[in-house]
C-alpha cells in the first residue's frame, strides 16, 4: 500500500478575549445529549471531496466547506463544495498566492470563522454560505461537545497532528494515541458524529474514527458556529423546532438567531373602494407577535452585560422602533 502525505494547514490556537465560550450560556436543565448521533450517511463516501487540502494547506476552509456540505443535505439536497473556489476563499482569508508556494502558511481558525460570518464560503456554483455568531468549546469536555454537536449538527475542531495519526489513516485505522508520535503541524476538521467510543470527522474527504483519548490529547480548541441551513420545515432532523431553537440561540447568544423571513402569502385583490383605516387589532399576527417579543426582549437585554449582547439591545431597540413606525 502506498502511504500518501496530505496537507495540513492549521495554525497554533490563540485566545481571544471577545470570544463567548459555550459552558457559560447553556442551561442546567438542558437534556442530556443522545449516546449516538450523526447524519453522516446522507453524503456517500466520495461525495466530500478533498477541497484542495490535498495540494494546499487549507484544512481549516475545507472543515468550514464541509459542515456546509452536511447542513445542506440534512434541510434539503446537499449543496457541492469545489477545491477551486476554496482555495480562493483561502486565498482570500490567508493571502495565499498560487504562484508563491511559501506563501502556503495555512489559516488561523478565528480569522477563517470571522471571514464565513461576514464574507461567506464559496460553494461549488459560486453560492456564499454564512454563519451567525460562534462560540468556543471545551474541546476537552466530552458531554460539552456531544451536546453542541447533537443540537447543531457539527463542531468545527482543531487538532495538533501526530505524524501516527497519517499512518492510521492510510491504512484505515481509528486515530487513536501512539506513544512517541511528533507533532506534524495543526489540522481543522468538523465532527460530524459521535458514540461512545469515537467521535468522527471529515478530513481528506473521508470519514475518519477517533476515540477520545486522542481527542482530549491533541485537540486544541473547538468551535461551534450558527446555522439554520440544516433545518426542514422548522425542524432539524432531530425533530428540533426552530422556535425552542432560537430560544437556546439566544440563550447561548445575547441574539436572535438569523433566519429567513417566509415568503409572504398572497392576499385578496383591494378593494378599489376606498375604506376606513385599518383597526390595528387586524394588524399582521406576525408585526403583533414581533412586537411583543421585543418588548419581552429588551428590559432583558438591557439588563445583560458583554459587548455581544449590547449589540443586540442595539438591534432589538431599532426593530422597535421599525415596528413602531
Amino acid at each position: 500500500m502506498t502511504e500518501i502525505k496530505f496537507k495540513l494547514g492549521k495554525k497554533p490556537y490563540v485566545f481571544h478575549k471577545e470570544t463567548l465560550k459555550f459552558d457559560n450560556y447553556v442551561k442546567p436543565e438542558l437534556a442530556a445529549p443522545p449516546l449516538i448521533y450523526g447524519h453522516q450517511n446522507l453524503i456517500s463516501t466520495d461525495g466530500w471531496g478533498m477541497l484542495g487540502n490535498d495540494t494546499v494547506g487549507d484544512c481549516v476552509i475545507a472543515d468550514l466547506g464541509h459542515r456546509h456540505m452536511l447542513w445542506t443535505a440534512e434541510g434539503s439536497t446537499m449543496t457541492p463544495f469545489s477545491a477551486a473556489n476554496s482555495i480562493a476563499d483561502y486565498s482570500a482569508i490567508t493571502g495565499y498566492n498560487p504562484d508563491d508556494p511559501n506563501s502556503d502558511q495555512g489559516t488561523e481558525f478565528i480569522d477563517a470563522l470571522k471571514y464565513n460570518q461576514k464574507t461567506g464560503m464559496l460553494d461549488a456554483a459560486g453560492v456564499r454560505h454564512v454563519i451567525g455568531p460562534y462560540v468556543s468549546i471545551d474541546q476537552t469536555n466530552k458531554t460539552e461537545l456531544q451536546t453542541a454537536c447533537s443540537l447543531f449538527s457539527n463542531v468545527d475542531l482543531g487538532i495538533n497532528f501526530p505524524d501516527s495519526a497519517m499512518d492510521q489513516f492510510n491504512a484505515g485505522k481509528p486515530w487513536t494515541v501512539v506513544k512517541g508520535a511528533s507533532i506534524e503541524g495543526g489540522h481543522g476538521i468538523p465532527i460530524v458524529a459521535y458514540d461512545q467510543t469515537y467521535v468522527y470527522v471529515i478530513t481528506w474527504g473521508q470519514l475518519q474514527a477517533m476515540d477520545y483519548n486522542f481527542l482530549k490529547t491533541y485537540a486544541d480548541e473547538a468551535w461551534l458556529p450558527f446555522n439554520l441551513e440544516f433545518f426542514k420545515n422548522g425542524l432539524s432532523p432531530e425533530g428540533f423546532d426552530d422556535t425552542t431553537l432560537a430560544t437556546d440561540y439566544t440563550d447561548l447568544t445575547g441574539q436572535v438567531i438569523p433566519t429567513p423571513s417566509p415568503s409572504p402569502s398572497p392576499g385578496p385583490s383591494p378593494n378599489p373602494s376606498p375604506g376606513p383605516s385599518p383597526d390595528p387589532s387586524a394588524c399582521c399576527k406576525a408585526v403583533a407577535k414581533a412586537q411583543k417579543d421585543v418588548e419581552v426582549l429588551l428590559p432583558l437585554l438591557e439588563k445583560s452585560s458583554g459587548r455581544y449582547i449590547k449589540r443586540a439591545y442595539t438591534s432589538a431597540l431599532n426593530i422597535q422602533k421599525d415596528l413602531n413606525s
